[in-house]
């Protein structure tokens, strides 16, 4: 009994040991956490030609234009051709510096009527001091009228086909626009799936046949 009563003894000390630490553990963790602070809102500032001051733009006022205008360089590789179209080509720049609340990130210069499709050119040199290599890459056709609308003075462009200056030239080739040349295309490949299939279940047939010849011969 006296060795019983010891268990039970040893067993509550335990479990009250267990409880008191438990408590005093949970106690720093149960005071109320520190809010995170907020991010700072994003924006872009854009300079260049037909704008006399800095065209700012922010998150928190202009939400939809922000996202936009970021789109148009946040899907880059993370090297680009080294080199671009010739100057002459290029058409009116845009410089557009992506922020983090007032602090400078990003900067790419922009080209949306350069001859051949609009391009993006990212220098080696970034605000942030992040380390990156300069190079010029293929921007999206959706990037003049993105500019325009959020208040880059550029002419509204119904064929988002061609490209700037001087009516531009076709991003894709004029023989990729030709339906008749595609149905036809497709009538061929039909042709030939069909001509495959016929062919796979004759020499399946065959195939059948001959192994219940064997069969029947052995079977006899």
């Amino acid at each position: 009994m006296v060795r019983q009563m010891r268990r039970w003894a040893a067993v509550l000390a335990g479990t009250l040991a267990a409880t008191v630490l438990a408590l005093g553990a949970a106690g720093p963790a149960s005071a109320a956490p520190k809010p995170a602070p907020k991010p700072a809102p994003a924006g872009v500032d854009i300079t260049g030609e037909g704008l006399t001051e800095p065209l700012r733009l922010r998150s928190d006022t202009q939400p939809a234009h922000v996202v936009a205008v970021v789109d148009q360089v946040n899907f880059f590789a993370r090297t680009g051709m080294p080199t671009g179209p010739k100057a002459a080509g290029l058409g009116p720049k845009y410089t557009v510096v992506v922020l983090a609340g007032e602090t400078p990130k990003q900067t790419y210069d922009l080209y949306p009527k350069a001859a051949g499709g609009p391009r993006v050119y990212r220098p080696a040199k970034q605000p942030d001091g992040r380390k990156t290599s300069a190079g010029w890459f293929l921007g999206r056709l959706s990037m003049s009228e993105t500019l325009r609308t959020a208040g880059v003075p550029l002419e509204r462009q119904f064929d988002t086909v061609s490209g700037g200056v001087g009516g531009g030239e076709r991003v894709l080739p004029e023989d990729t626009m030709d339906p008749a040349r595609d149905i036809d295309e497709a009538l061929g490949e039909l042709q030939r799936l069909l001509l495959l299939n016929v062919a796979v279940m004759l020499t399946i047939t065959v195939g059948l046949a001959g192994i219940a010849l064997l069969i029947r011969r052995r079977t006899r």
